[in-house]
């Protein structure tokens, strides 16, 4: 048995090939409604969801590949996966505005570590899940568990989702009459199956195969790396699709659409005739308003050849929460961060109740397990430490969603500090003590009556010079980068 992890990011560049296709040719998509396969996946998601968006009429679609083999009629890419069914890889959800002026398409890295419901269960409550690697969620509970994995982490809505396999996706690009791309350097993976020069080059299927799965020969292996260069493999689809040479040959069409409605799996509501109305009302969307970008990720502690979000990936889930493109005027100042206060209403969440983690980011030795006795002083249950990667200003207090009360409690135990939601965490609320940090302060209802230990070290002995500023001293919306559909192919 052999396993193809490249076959996976293909099938996700097949399902965002439908989504672009939609925006330009839904109305016509009627016609082949009996090759489209629905499945409902209410049950596996549960009721505990984010607010709907119907009120904003904004839509967001869940779109994933899956590299099940069961319809294939060749063994040449094996008869299975090593673990046995399908996975997701690569995933990407696409939100389109409310107005339908715009279209955001957000890539999901395959191996974040992000927090799942255990077992996939739809009635799991978040203090019960674990963290595990994204694509595993589709492994073990198919679309129904990675959308309320999702839904949990990001508090945005999924209205719909799409699942697409890579069957058709060769037979796709060609009926497109290829795709071109443009590469810097020459390709030549053995592995992939393509060997070209530096330049453009007007891929056909099997080509544009070997192009989107090719990893080790020009990204050294990243899947990061590798999902940019997707991202520019499909504005060049856009830039065909909008630019009316498909809508010129009606067979072209035709063939387009049968090969991508087989390989496609849907829920119960988004039916044909409601791609042809999404289709008719972005008709006026030019390559200018189709925005790629991928969730910022940063290094893993437990594990180096995984990731986690980084906090700047809140930005993203804001945007689509609000309804706005990345990079739009008055972002959050300081990735989802707002600076503490003296409480002004009182605390509802008891120390004991709370999980804290104390990372040291300030470089003065001790500090940490310091304000960890000064902490436990005042009943605050299971308090852990460490050190931060690299060095940090002042005291930031990162949060999941569900915890931003118990958040607010350990702030009061650190005035001045920044309050920032972070959604790779779950019950954990943690700590970051950097320069300049103060000590820790009496909580309003802290428990038992024993005095704080006294200090005996302070943050602001190690000079502010020598420390670097924390992620949360950057304003705007930081390091995130986009691409736009009209980009050039060869930037």
């Amino acid at each position: 048995m052999h396993r193809h992890p490249w076959l996976r990011r293909v099938a996700w560049v097949a399902g965002l090939l439908v989504v672009v296709l939609v925006v330009t040719v839904g109305a016509a998509l009627w016609k082949l409604n009996g090759n489209v396969s629905r499945v409902d996946v209410t049950k596996a998601i549960g009721t505990d969801r984010p607010t709907p968006t119907a009120a904003t009429k904004a839509i967001n679609i869940l779109v994933m590949g899956s590299d099940t083999r069961t319809d294939l009629t060749t063994d040449e890419y094996g008869t299975d996966t090593v673990e046995g069914g399908a996975h997701s890889d690569t995933t990407v959800l696409v939100h389109i505005a409310a107005d339908r002026s715009a279209v955001l398409a957000v890539s999901i890295p395959r191996d974040s570590m992000v927090p799942g419901p255990k077992d996939c269960s739809a009635t799991a409550p978040k203090s019960d899940w674990v963290v595990r690697q994204w694509n595993y969620n589709y492994g073990k509970g198919g679309p129904g568990c990675s959308i309320r994995t999702l839904e949990g982490n990001t508090g945005v809505f999924i209205d719909h989702y799409a699942v697409v396999n890579f069957e058709g996706f060769a037979s796709m690009v060609d009926a497109l009459g290829g795709v071109e791309v443009c590469t810097p350097v020459p390709i030549d993976d053995e592995a992939a199956g393509i060997s070209i020069t530096a330049g453009r080059h007007l891929l056909q299927g099997h080509e544009a195969l070997g192009y989107v799965r090719a990893r080790k020969s020009l990204t050294g292996g990243s899947d990061i790396n590798r999902i940019k260069r997707q991202q520019a493999f499909m504005s060049s689809v856009a830039q065909k699709a909008v630019s009316t040479e498909i809508l010129k040959r009606p067979d072209m069409l035709y063939s387009f659409l049968s090969a991508a409605t087989k390989a496609l799996t849907t829920d119960q509501d988004l039916g044909i005739s409601d791609m042809a109305e999404v289709g008719r009302s972005l008709q006026n969307v030019g390559p200018e308003n189709i925005q790629f970008v991928t969730v910022p990720v940063e290094g893993y502690p437990k594990d180096p050849n995984r990731v986690q979000w980084a906090p700047n990936a809140e930005l993203v889930w804001d945007a689509i929460r609000n309804d706005k493109a990345i990079g739009a005027p008055d972002p959050t100042p300081t990735p989802g961060a707002t600076p503490s206060a003296t409480p002004s209403e009182p605390l509802t969440v008891s120390p004991a109740r709370i999980s804290v983690q104390l990372l040291n980011g300030s470089g003065v030795k001790g500090l940490a397990t310091q304000a960890k006795a000064a902490l436990q002083v005042q009943g605050f249950g299971s308090v852990t430490i460490g050190d931060a990667v690299g060095r940090t200003q002042g005291v930031v207090i990162e949060h999941s969603a569900y915890q931003a009360e118990a958040a607010r409690t350990v702030a009061a135990a650190f005035p001045g500090a920044v309050l920032k939601p972070n959604t790779a965490l779950v019950d954990t609320i943690k700590v970051t003590l950097g320069t300049g940090a103060p000590n820790v302060a009496e909580v309003e209802n802290r428990l038992g009556t024993d005095p704080l230990p006294s200090p005996s070290v302070s943050a602001s002995e190690m000079p502010s010079a020598s420390a670097s500023p924390s992620a949360s001293s950057s304003g705007g919306w930081g390091d995130i980068n986009t691409r736009t559909a009209d980009e050039s192919i060869c930037e």
